[in-house]
């Protein structure tokens, strides 16, 4: 069974677009692979950031995850900074890593521009993420396209560290997942949804209140005319909904249209099918953060399990490297 890694950082809420887009497909890996998933807190440490805020999004990350099915017996669940091997094979990493490398990746130029300050973390974290997927021996990494840039930074870590030391990590290969629903912004439909401020009614949150999922659903942007039609390219508002309550109800985005005449009918059908997709989640959800003591047992046994691994790889790693046995 192949193993495969994911990871996703506690910053921003999850929203709809995560969950249509990419962590259904991580539930449906717990049964397919020996599936590893890390809320990635120390990547969140590269921008200045209110501590109480980030522990108490970690620990609601976590409950999400669960909530929306990933299952502690079925996958490996836990939190990055829980195994410190991820730190200390970072800085291996980062040993490995070419200078000229780490400044062509295009999203630490995306997210360093403008920014009064940019730490040295921004720079490097690549690195980190590099030590994440190493770790765990994967073989494939999940990714949307706009990370292949990053495993290839990845596998030529990997093989170059391998060609100098001898035979150490296993090569990961980037799996473009089988596409789970585009969700774009409600309010921009030609752009994704995401967790940014900028847009909060156009994003829709797992969190939210069913009287606010109706509210963002009902207020989207549609488009001209009133043709109820999947058409991305000239109906981008209305494809949106449709590809949402198709998701949301099993459907493809044509199909979801058959019977709805009107928008106002579209946009009500969809509330109502998203807040019963949300409801079991929600309710899962609260059960969790009313006993953080048991979330904090579960993720204390997956950061066991994926401790296990790690150490090996770092013991391989050390040893490989000519470091000194303690």
């Amino acid at each position: 069974m192949a193993r495969v890694f994911s990871g996703i950082k506690p910053t921003g809420g999850v929203h709809l677009g995560n969950h249509l887009g990419a962590l259904q497909n991580w539930v449906s890996l717990q049964d397919r692979a020996d599936a590893v998933y890390c809320v990635v807190d120390l990547h969140a440490l590269t921008v200045p950031h209110d501590p109480d805020e980030l522990r108490t999004a970690t620990l609601s990350l976590a409950q999400i995850l669960m909530a929306i099915g990933l299952d502690p017996d079925r996958c490996t669940l836990f939190v990055q900074s829980h195994v410190h091997e991820h730190s200390e094979c970072a800085w291996i990493m980062e040993c490995t890593a070419a200078f000229g490398e780490l400044r062509r990746m295009t999203q630490f130029k995306d997210k360093s521009e403008g920014s009064d300050f940019v730490s040295g973390a921004l720079f490097t974290y690549p690195a980190l993420q590099a030590s994440d997927i190493l770790l765990y021996d994967t073989n494939q990494v999940p990714v949307g396209e706009d990370q292949r840039q990053h495993i290839e930074l990845t596998r030529d870590i990997a093989v170059r560290f391998n060609n100098r030391y001898g035979d150490t990590f296993v090569v990961p290969e980037a799996v473009i997942p089988e596409a789970g629903a585009r969700v774009m912004d409600l309010q921009h439909p030609t752009a994704k949804m995401s967790k940014s401020d900028e847009s909060p009614q156009g994003t829709v949150l797992l969190l939210d209140e069913p009287s606010v999922v109706e509210k963002k659903i009902k207020r989207s942007v549609t488009d001209s005319g009133s043709e109820v039609r999947y058409d991305p390219a000239e109906k981008p508002g209305v494809s949106n909904l449709l590809a949402i309550l198709g998701a949301a109800t099993g459907q493809s985005p044509q199909r979801a249209a058959d019977g709805i005449e009107r928008y106002g009918d579209l946009k009500a059908a969809t509330a109502e099918a998203v807040i019963e997709m949300l409801r079991p989640i929600q309710e899962r959800y609260h059960e969790l953060a009313a006993d953080p003591a048991e979330t904090g047992r579960l993720l204390a046994k997956g950061a066991d399990k994926a401790r296990q691994v790690a150490s090996a790889t770092m013991a391989r790693a050390r040893a490989n490297l000519g470091l000194l046995e303690a």
